[in-house]
């Protein structure tokens, strides 16, 4: 019997215009334990091809990311899953996977945001997508990618974990999407207390993760875009938390609910990523 679980690998790079992030993805995915009998596709994404991605009303590539997410969106429709883990590529590629989710459970899907940054920007805000995912899912962020969400989440069933203090214009948006619950990063790395009792309160019977590695600090976790080498400030928050503390929350929310959804995004393996690039570099490789 065929597993009801849908692996997707989405080494999607352009709702960041950073083309690493799709070597990211594809490495994290050879990270992941083995798929077994679950069913594991790779959603077809434009290779970076050295020219800059064009601003088409206040997006950056939206023509590309939208076929993009067209073709996530069908093949999910395909396979119709009832669990879907999905391995990014930047923030955007949750859409597609938290979207069916949210419609297969009738719109009671519950959802934890663990990432240092809030994701509810609009074209006003940010022009890179990946900062829209989540506004986009609750009606917000782009109104173009909002319309392709048929069940927007409800933001009551909605918690963050981890995330740092917004902007003026960012915390703005939260207000006007209704997005209140959040546990900063020094009690989501010490406990799982407020989380589990939103799911408790909420009465939150699946939900999705969504875990940008960027929420864990860049002192503990190097596979970031802080940590490029080149990068000598960093314009957004970092985040503070640690792979243990990420862990426990993910098995105590395990414990408490089905979780049927899990999406990681954003992995850049700086070391290995060079190491790749030398090696290309090198001319016996040419055969």
């Amino acid at each position: 019997m065929q597993s009801n679980t849908l692996r997707l690998l989405m080494p999607q790079w352009q709702g960041g215009n950073n083309p690493p992030y799709s070597f990211g993805a594809k490495l994290l995915r050879w990270l992941a334990p083995d798929p077994g009998d679950m069913p594991e596709i790779e959603v077809p994404v434009e290779p970076y091809g050295g020219k800059e991605l064009p601003l088409e009303d206040g997006v950056r590539g939206r023509t590309v990311l939208m076929r993009q997410l067209h073709g996530c969106t069908n093949i999910i429709n395909e396979y119709q899953p009832d669990r879907i883990i999905m391995f990014g590529g930047d923030c955007l590629v949750s859409q597609a996977p938290f979207a069916y989710l949210n419609e297969r459970y009738d719109g009671k899907l519950g959802v934890l945001w663990i990432d240092a940054h809030p994701d509810i920007s609009t074209p006003e805000i940010h022009k890179h997508a990946h900062a829209m995912v989540l506004g986009n899912l609750l009606s917000g962020g782009d109104p173009g990618f909002a319309a392709q969400v048929k069940r927007p989440l409800y933001p009551g069933r909605v918690i963050y974990a981890g995330l740092q203090k917004p902007g003026i214009r960012e915390q703005a948006e939260m207000n006007n999407l209704g997005l209140t619950q959040v546990v900063d990063p020094k009690e989501a790395e010490r406990t799982s207390k407020t989380v589990l009792r939103f799911i408790e309160d909420h009465r939150i019977r699946q939900l999705a993760v969504h875990l940008d590695l960027d929420v864990l600090s860049p002192n503990w976790f190097r596979s970031l875009l802080p940590s490029e080498p080149i990068i000598k400030s960093f314009p957004s928050a970092l985040g503070e938390m640690t792979l243990q503390g990420v862990r426990r929350l993910i098995q105590d929310v395990s414990r408490k609910t089905d979780v049927v959804g899990l999406t990681i995004a954003e992995h850049l393996p700086w070391d290995a990523i060079n190491l790749h690039n030398f090696l290309g570099s090198l001319p016996i490789f040419e055969g």
